[in-house]
């Protein structure tokens, strides 16, 4: 993740960390907790690039690539 988002043109910038928060071999379930540093409030940055659904895309957009 660290690799995904530190070079992610959109999110590069703005990314700090990434950490397992919960991992489960039972299910394959992995939670994460990932780290932003933002810039003081501009307009619409929060609600459309750090939107989840956005977070979430770049990292579903870097396995689409890899495959």
């Amino acid at each position: 993740l660290t690799d995904v988002y530190s070079s992610s043109p959109a999110l590069g910038r703005y990314f700090r960390s990434a950490q397992v928060v919960y991992f489960s071999n039972e299910n394959s379930t992995v939670f994460y907790q990932l780290e932003f540093s933002v810039p003081p409030s501009t307009e619409g940055f929060m609600e459309n690039t750090m939107n989840p659904d956005f977070i979430r895309n770049v990292l579903r957009q870097n396995i689409y690539d890899e495959d």
